[in-house]
């Protein structure tokens, strides 16, 4: 799971910004029936999402 602070610094956005973003990709988790914690993300869908590329895999 990455915590806001994790989607901070990837993204390079604000805090703000990085809470909607978890927000927004909680509720299409939550669409297809999957459970999700406030204020965190699944890495893995994350890195999906946003196209992110190989070297970041291993984050945390």
């Amino acid at each position: 799971m990455l915590t806001v602070e994790d989607v901070m610094s990837i993204t390079k956005v604000k805090r703000t910004k990085a809470y909607e973003i978890i927000r927004e990709l909680n509720r299409e988790l939550r669409q297809n029936g999957y459970c999700t914690v406030t204020g965190r993300v699944s890495k893995e869908y994350f890195f999906e999402k946003y196209r992110i590329r190989e070297e970041y895999k291993n984050w945390k």
